[in-house]
């Protein structure tokens, strides 16, 4: 007879405990055409897991202005706020035309839930898109941003100091700007990234056990610099490894911060929804100074 698996404990998030004042600053909820599913045949329950979890706000990233017009909608009546990021990932960077970016533009300028533009960068991992390609896509969407007055969401996959070059060639330094889904295990890396005045936000790798390096880099983000995030569907947290993930697993990845930083967690939680809520420019939290 062969032996069975002992079924893996997934504990609920509402299990924390966590008051509702965290954010997750980055999740996708919306379908993402050939990248996956994302969450969008469940909304509804989505965001009402992402309340009882502890969150009161979700930033929900649009890949596109075709996205985001039909998308828009479909959160009226949530239990948490739900803002908005808009760009072309960089992968898609051959779709950063003329016409795209005006159409953005518009969108921004009309709609104030469009707190950011994101997630724009580089990703050389992938091999969808030319580097000058998406170096030039960079520099368009930091203009943009610079236009319409709103931070910057950085992707950054295996490109970082080609990043750096392009941010700091234009000249990004001061302004808002938060590197997404921090991934660097290198001091010098986030150590360059704060001095350019910049945010950080981790999301579920750093709960995973590989992953010690990251958690080591934690100690060296000042208290006010920190975001967390999910970026749902993508990188869930321990223990829901392996599974989709979903705006209320991020209490799961507030706690592992918190214990990497030998913190309380529900101060760890509230601090990082602080600084997103001053980041993306929503409102304090009742009760906040």
């Amino acid at each position: 007879m062969g032996k069975h698996k002992k079924p893996v404990e997934r504990p609920l998030p509402e299990t924390l405990g966590l008051p509702r004042t965290g954010v997750d600053a980055h999740a996708h909820l919306d379908p993402l055409g050939d990248e996956g599913p994302g969450l969008s045949e469940d909304v509804p329950g989505v965001l009402e897991r992402a309340a009882r979890a502890g969150l009161s706000a979700v930033g929900q990233v649009f890949l596109s202005p075709e996205a985001y017009a039909a998308g828009k909608d479909r959160f009226a009546g949530a239990p948490v706020e739900v803002f908005f990021l808009l760009a072309i990932h960089p992968c898609e960077a051959m779709r950063c035309t003329g016409a795209t970016l005006d159409a953005m533009k518009r969108a921004f300028l009309a709609d104030d839930r469009l707190r950011a533009v994101g997630e724009t960068g580089l990703d050389f991992y992938w091999q969808d898109c030319p580097h000058l390609i998406q170096e030039e896509a960079l520099r368009l969407h930091l203009a943009l941003a610079r236009e319409v007055g709103r931070p910057v969401a950085i992707h950054c996959r295996d490109a970082a100091a080609d990043t750096l070059r392009i941010l700091e060639a234009e000249g990004m330094a001061g302004r808002p700007l938060v590197w997404h889904c921090f991934s660097g295990d290198a001091v010098g890396h986030v150590e360059r990234i704060l001095a350019n005045g910049w945010h950080v936000s981790v999301a579920g790798p750093v709960s995973y056990p590989a992953n010690s390096g990251l958690r080591d880099v934690l100690r060296y983000i000042p208290a006010d610099r920190l975001l967390l995030e999910t970026d749902s569907p993508y990188l869930a947290p321990v223990p829901w490894r392996g599974k989709p993930n979903e705006p209320a697993f991020c209490a799961f990845t507030g706690a592992a911060v918190a214990e990497a930083l030998g913190e309380d967690a529900a101060e760890v939680w509230t601090r990082c929804g602080d600084n997103a809520r001053r980041f993306y420019g929503l409102a304090p939290r009742p009760g906040a100074a």
